[in-house]
């Protein structure tokens, strides 16, 4: 659906306000908005590669670039910093992230290549941003802080940490917004690849991209089964969200970037958005961050 190239899309978000898909490309710092009813794309440029985007209760975005929390607004393209971690490992960026049910940023870090398949290992933390703009640190030790989700219920909260290709559950207190007790829920299948980005659906059960595998898995939090698979014509996908005007609707977005001329020639799709129809299943709208 949207045909405009991402070096590394990522972080497709549904803002029902604007009837429109939010997401980034990482790799050309910028913060994308397309609507399905002009079929334009909008766009903000950063200083900084840009990991994730969500909705701010208020207007605007609050987002993650570099190593910075930080607020984008929209009308006027100007980026508000609320803090920076991680100063003291400049090879560092943030990745994925998502609000939880209370209003509460969460997004984690990881480490840059230093060459094509090189990077630091367990450099990546995975941080809260609360509404009163304080930071706590959550996971440490992290290699690709990517993917993450909350149950239902509020009780569990999931995490993709990519190089450990499984999706890990924690208890979650949606009270204080901590969580504890990490254990494997699934561990990726060779042809899955490594996971990336992911969605939960009305039904409870979680949608995972599987990066270089060029599908989503859905998964069922309770047996720890894939349950379901959709194959997309692109081998880089990186995230997924439900939207449009019921949440029926899946949107997957894909990277260019990794792809060497060859394999771009046999990909005539890379780095687009897909939209996914006829899932049977629902998405729930998207948390707001509370300030």
């Amino acid at each position: 659906v949207v045909k405009e190239k991402n070096r590394m899309g990522e972080c497709p978000v549904w803002e029902e306000r604007e009837n429109a898909l939010v997401y980034v490309d990482i790799n050309s710092q910028k913060v994308c908005r397309w609507s399905p009813l002009t079929n334009e794309v909008q766009s903000v440029s950063v200083d900084a590669r840009v990991g994730s985007v969500a909705l701010r209760q208020c207007g605007g975005y609050v987002i993650t670039l570099g190593t910075r929390f930080a607020f984008l607004d929209w009308d006027t393209q100007v980026v508000t910093t609320i803090l920076e971690v991680e100063q003291d490992k400049p090879n560092n960026r943030f990745n994925d992230g998502k609000v939880d049910p209370k209003g509460r940023f969460f997004a984690g870090t990881m480490a840059e290549e230093t060459a094509p398949g090189v990077r630091a290992r367990r450099q990546g933390a995975l941080y809260t941003l609360f509404p009163d703009h304080s930071v706590i640190k959550q996971l440490d030790q992290v290699d690709i802080s990517n993917g993450l989700d909350w149950s239902l219920d509020h009780r569990t909260f999931f995490h993709i940490d990519s190089l450990a290709y499984a999706v890990h559950a924690f208890s979650y207190d949606v009270h204080t917004g901590l969580i504890a007790c990490p254990r494997v829920l699934y561990r990726l299948e060779k042809e899955e690849q490594m996971p990336d980005g992911m969605c939960i659906d009305a039904e409870g059960k979680l949608w995972v991209a599987c990066i270089d595998a060029g599908r989503v898995i859905r998964i069922d939090p309770e047996t720890g089964k894939r349950i379901q698979t959709v194959r997309l014509p692109a081998s880089r996908i990186t995230s997924c969200c439900f939207g449009g005007k019921d949440y029926s609707e899946m949107y997957v977005t894909s990277a260019y970037d990794g792809l060497d001329e060859a394999a771009l020639a046999k990909e005539p799709h890379a780095g687009e958005i897909f939209k996914i129809t006829g899932l049977g299943v629902k998405g729930i709208p998207q948390n707001f961050y509370a300030a």
